[in-house]
């Protein structure tokens, strides 16, 4: 057996050279490296895993998410991945977690694809340090797991063991699940340190004014919290400690379906920067220029970028406590407000129900949107009961006064297939005048369904739009889909309330 060099923390320029060399990616007209990731385009999170043993036999909330593993199966997997990448070329990055050094991981990447190394590089930071625990990830996109010999449902296999602080991922290309399995891991490991892990963006004000953004894929987490107006701490993953809130990444991540300079130019900038990975992503044969609105690879392709090359960064990509919780919805039915204000047990509710739509191609079968509930506005990666980040999240709001939002960024005058998708340009003014304090003084109306207070007027939005019972042609149909919405959310909470430890915050109930 031979045992091949690795190459350790390899340049941009390298791993590029050698993904053209292996004809697994190519380059676009600007120098942007752009792969393919064949058979899975999205996330599979009926393929992910938890090493069940002591540690996390009474604290992890297992169930169809947190699946578990047996310590054996894991170890025999491990092992077989170690001498798999020891027999082709391994690429190791040395990266790291979380801004705030207090909190801070390292993360070695061992790899046999150098495009997802250079993924890696991007979407991680860059202070490893030898004094920091550390987070290894075995990532072996060819090698397939067998089911029965490994306990898995498929080839794929995403483990995650937290006694060894390491990852498996095998059998899928897709480049998201390195990144999110990293956050999965940290969504167990901060809040036994105090801290909030929050899928979320936050910006921050020159008056130290921040904003977080709570979405799943596809709601405009990443495109709302890319402000050029405020400097970004991040767009996606960020932990709130007592002393304030920091990015627990050092890159991007962004959907680029329909991407144009004209809505989102900074996102769309960068993808014109050497380094950037463009991730099922169609460009034009001769000219290499991307083309956004194609979707013959995937609904959900994505841009991954280094937060260094955007000029409007926060400092040491942290911020002090928010000011503005915005949790934003992509609303299927459109029977939601485009904008609401929330009450402290309003903001439980919402945020342990994290209702949307389901984006098409963000999970692998998802062709079309579908109404789903996803706690925390991240149940695939949630994986203490959602009622412990909960009541973390009640503890912050109480401690330091920020004002909660609802923002539905979905549709509006009736459900998919018969509204229209809330203008970006709307939903960016009612952000903007909700965090610079234009909607503390409005009068607001209460909808009889959800009890949302709904602002009357809003600089830059029609009135017509703010209400989605005038939004409607009939009232009686709105009123008649609200109920079903509101009678699914019920359901969900009874279930979150049944299954809740001790010590979990559950918000209040619908007024229906």
């Amino acid at each position: 057996m031979t045992i091949r060099p690795k190459i350790l923390n390899a340049s941009a320029a390298t791993l590029i050279e050698h993904t053209l060399a292996l004809q697994t990616g190519t380059l676009s007209a600007d120098g942007a490296l752009v792969v393919n990731t064949g058979t899975y385009t999205g996330r599979s999170p009926q393929d992910k895993y938890i090493v069940r043993d002591t540690l996390t036999d009474q604290t992890v909330w297992w169930g169809e998410v947190n699946q578990a593993m047996l310590p054996a199966h894991y170890a025999l997997l491990r092992d077989r991945i170690y001498v798999h990448l020891a027999l082709r070329q391994e690429y190791t990055l040395q990266a790291s977690v979380n801004a705030d050094p207090t909190y801070a991981y390292n993360v070695a990447l061992h790899s046999e694809s150098p495009w997802h190394t250079l993924f890696a590089a991007n979407l991680f930071r860059s202070d490893w340090r030898a004094d920091q625990p550390s987070i290894t990830i075995l990532h072996a996109p060819s090698f397939d797991a067998e089911p029965l010999r490994d306990g898995t449902r498929s080839n794929v296999a995403i483990v995650l063991d937290v006694a060894s602080l390491t990852i498996l991922i095998c059998g899928t290309a897709y480049a998201g699940e390195i990144k999110k399995a990293v956050f999965t891991l940290l969504n167990y490991l901060m809040p036994m340190r105090d801290v909030m892990p929050m899928h979320a963006g936050v910006n921050v004000g020159s008056a130290g004014d921040g904003a977080v953004f709570f979405g799943l894929s596809g709601t405009g987490k990443t495109t709302l919290s890319t402000d050029p107006q405020r400097p970004m701490v991040g767009d996606d993953e960020h932990g709130w400690s007592t002393t304030g809130v920091f990015n627990f990444e050092g890159g991007c991540y962004a959907k680029t379906v329909q991407l144009s300079a004209a809505g989102e130019p900074e996102i769309y900038a960068a993808t014109k920067h050497f380094g950037t990975v463009l991730e099922n992503v169609v460009i034009d044969a001769d000219t290499r220029i991307p083309d956004f609105n194609d979707t013959r690879l995937s609904e959900n392709g994505r841009a991954a970028y280094s937060l260094d090359i955007l000029a409007n960064i926060a400092p040491q990509s942290r911020a002090g406590h928010p000011k503005n919780i915005l949790m934003l919805t992509a609303d299927a039915f459109g029977v939601l407000p485009p904008m609401s204000r929330l009450t402290v047990p309003q903001a439980m509710y919402h945020f342990l129900s994290g209702y949307t739509a389901k984006v098409a191609g963000t999970e692998r079968g998802v062709k079309e949107p579908s109404a789903t509930f996803s706690t925390c506005f991240g149940a695939p990666f949630m994986v203490l009961h959602p009622g412990r980040y909960a009541a973390l999240l009640a503890e912050r709001l109480e401690a330091h006064g920020a004002t909660v939002w609802l923002v539905n960024t979905g549709w509006s005058g009736g459900p998919y297939g018969v509204g229209s998708r809330m203008p970006l340009e709307y939903t960016r003014a009612m952000v903007r005048a909700a965090i610079t304090g234009a909607l503390q003084d409005v009068d607001y109306t209460v909808d009889p369904v959800f009890g949302l207070a709904m602002p009357q007027s809003c600089p830059g939005v029609p009135a017509s739009t703010l209400d989605p019972r005038t939004a409607w042609a009939d009232a009686a149909s709105w009123h008649g889909a609200a109920c079903r919405l509101a009678a699914l959310f019920h359901t969900n909470y009874v279930r979150y309330a049944e299954e809740a430890p001790a010590g979990a915050a559950l918000g209040a109930p619908l007024a229906r």
